[in-house]
């Protein structure tokens, strides 16, 4: 949504590793056993990613999705970003409660072929089963069973959470309370936009 509304590349860490993991590259295959736990994948693997990634798209500058998750990713990250000379504007905490992060992940569906997301109660394809866009199959992701949803909530507690801290000190957090249905959300999130232009 960011990314179409200011021309900006995302880049996501998690895209970027289930991308290996489906090329079942050796990080692929290091990345989904990891992954499918719900743990963590180093940081020194998830940053050369992101760096590949930054280097190809940077023209207009990036979104970052999902990254980053730990302290020692957003100094690795810091370091990538002078390195080409770019910098942070700001950092957006989505605030939702762990009954709406079941919900929204646990009902999550995924396009195989163009990455498009789905939710089986707010969102659905029009025909199950199918992408909208490119007709491809949608399927629950490998990590979005219960289990690994509480195991990344827990990692993120332990492992995350101190980043808020971190980017709030710097005077770039910005909270968006991402609680309300989606089609609610965006009006605010524009509003959000607006103030960091």
């Amino acid at each position: 949504y960011v990314s179409a509304r200011k021309g900006l590349v995302q880049i996501s860490a998690g895209d970027l590793l289930r991308a290996e993991v489906k090329a079942e590259t050796d990080l692929g295959k290091k990345a989904k056993e990891i992954m499918n736990a719900g743990e963590l994948v180093p940081d020194e693997l998830v940053a050369e990613l992101v760096e590949k990634k930054i280097e190809k798209e940077k023209s207009n500058g990036v979104i970052l999705d999902g990254y980053p998750r730990t302290l020692t990713q957003a100094e690795l990250l810091e370091k990538i970003l002078s390195n080409h000379k770019l910098k942070i504007n700001a950092v957006i905490n989505f605030v939702i409660s762990d009954e709406t992060t079941f919900k929204r992940i646990g009902g999550r569906l995924t396009c195989t072929q163009c990455g498009k997301i789905y939710n089986k109660e707010s969102n659905p394809p029009k025909e199950e089963g199918k992408c909208n866009s490119c007709g491809g199959e949608v399927v629950t992701r490998d990590d979005d069973t219960k289990q690994a949803i509480k195991k990344r909530l827990d990692v993120y507690r332990q492992q995350t959470k101190p980043l808020i801290d971190y980017y709030k000190e710097k005077g770039l957090l910005k909270e968006f309370d991402a609680k309300p249905a989606l089609d609610e959300l965006k009006p605010k999130f524009d509003e959000l936009l607006k103030e960091l232009e």
